[in-house]
């Protein structure tokens, strides 16, 4: 079964959402019991550019990454941002 998320990509991640997606955020539908590493890893996104997860504005911490999506969550993923 399938299930429907959103996943946004931010800064120079947004490079790996796919064709479809509007401005930084696509709604797909996944298998279910797709987790974030999951979703990040079919779209090519390289795990060391990730620096901030949240699903539904919450911080997940790298080893929460691994909890499966629920239907109607929102997967958003930003890069290390350097700054001065």
């Amino acid at each position: 079964m399938e299930i429907p998320v959103t996943f946004k990509l931010y800064a120079s991640l947004m490079d790996y959402l796919p064709p479809q997606a509007e401005g930084h955020a696509v709604t797909l539908q996944v298998p279910e019991g797709t987790t974030p590493i999951d979703l990040l890893e079919r779209h090519g996104v390289p795990m060391a550019e990730v620096q901030l997860v949240l699903v539904n504005g919450v911080f997940l911490s790298p080893s929460q990454r691994e909890q499966p999506l629920r239907a109607g969550d929102t997967l958003a993923v930003w890069p290390a941002v350097a700054g001065g």
